[in-house]
């Protein structure tokens, strides 16, 4: 997609696609004086080739073509979700009305018929493309509008809102195939000590490395939110509580190895850590989430820096520490 408001032939790139190879190069040569890119296919098959090498902004499409005609392409192409909005505009000799219907059926934007005026195609590519040009910058700015609505902006994890939102999906999924997924609070343990001793900057910077070493720790399957304060959830998919405890022990460990030199200070936090997770159909993510947040105040009354698991297999529910070596000591600097 071009990266410029104004409107510049050569940043676009044009499928041309008949099977008469004199067809080709006229439209070929119309395009190319006004700057255009083109790449070309002579058949259906071809032309599906072409834009799974390099995707088109825009085709121009013969009609009749034999093997596999026009409204063929166009409904594969339409078909698949990568590629179904791209528009396509038919190049056709049919005056049959049926077969125009036939191409917007099939996902077509327009159609020119042959022979064409030269400034009527050219006036219709250049519509149609600036068309497509204000569509995919607004999908880009309403996922980044999105992308910012879910996302905190001094950590740069997941909000709370979103987080919410990714573990109502997580168990639909784990409710419908069966699957396990954990959720995990982590709460840093005496954070007002450190914004009371160091300021409230260095509380942020503190939030922000205690954020990006439990990300590291993580997988791309897993989903890392601030819950609010300096309490983080994390929502582990397909992990039970056991090894769900084991990431958490290992986070835990790193933190408590962690030195944070912030604002000419070395800072050193701790972190309590709860796990709870699905079990039954009947679950729902406001009792998961009751199930990480009774264990993490376990780990808390346990004497902070642990992580604990909520066993609900035992009557009335009950917690247990999990425990693991600590692993060796690193710093890294945020000035």
């Amino acid at each position: 997609m071009p990266t410029s408001t104004s409107f510049i032939p050569a940043d676009f790139l044009i499928l041309v696609v008949d099977d008469l190879p004199t067809n080709l190069k006229v439209v070929g040569s119309i395009l190319a004086r006004e700057g255009y890119v083109m790449t070309y296919a002579i058949s259906g098959a071809q032309a599906l080739e072409r834009i799974e090498a390099a995707t088109p902004d825009l085709i121009l499409l013969d009609l009749m073509m034999p093997g596999m005609n026009g409204i063929e392409v166009c409904q594969a192409i339409k078909a698949n979700p990568a590629y179904a909005e791209l528009p396509i505009i038919f190049l056709t000799a049919s005056q049959e009305q049926q077969h125009l219907i036939d191409a917007f059926a099939a996902g077509a934007i327009d159609y020119v018929t042959k022979p064409f005026q030269v400034q009527e195609l050219l006036a219709r590519v250049k519509t149609h493309l600036k068309l497509k040009d204000t569509a995919d910058r607004l999908r880009q700015a309403l996922d980044e509008v999105e992308k910012l609505a879910g996302t905190d902006p001094l950590t740069g994890v997941f909000n709370r809102r979103r987080l919410f939102q990714i573990a109502e999906q997580e168990l639909l999924r784990s409710q419908r195939y069966g699957s396990p997924f954990s959720v995990m609070m982590l709460d840093v343990d005496h954070f007002k000590r450190v914004n009371d001793t160091y300021g409230h900057l260095a509380g942020d910077a503190v939030l922000r490395e205690v954020a990006e070493t439990v990300r590291q720790e993580l997988r791309v399957t897993d989903f890392l939110g601030r819950y609010g304060g300096e309490e983080f959830a994390v929502i582990l998919t397909e992990t039970d509580c056991q090894q769900a405890a084991e990431v958490g022990d290992r986070i835990r460990s790193q933190l408590e190895a962690l030195t944070v030199l912030t604002g000419g200070h070395a800072v050193r936090v701790t972190v309590s850590i709860g796990i709870g997770g699905y079990r039954l159909p009947s679950d729902d993510i406001d009792t998961i989430l009751r199930r990480a947040d009774i264990a993490l105040y376990h780990s808390k009354a346990s004497g902070r820096n642990a992580c604990s698991i909520f066993d609900d297999s035992a009557s009335g529910g009950a917690c247990r520490l999990y425990t693991a070596s600590p692993a060796p000591a690193q710093s890294r600097s945020l000035t």
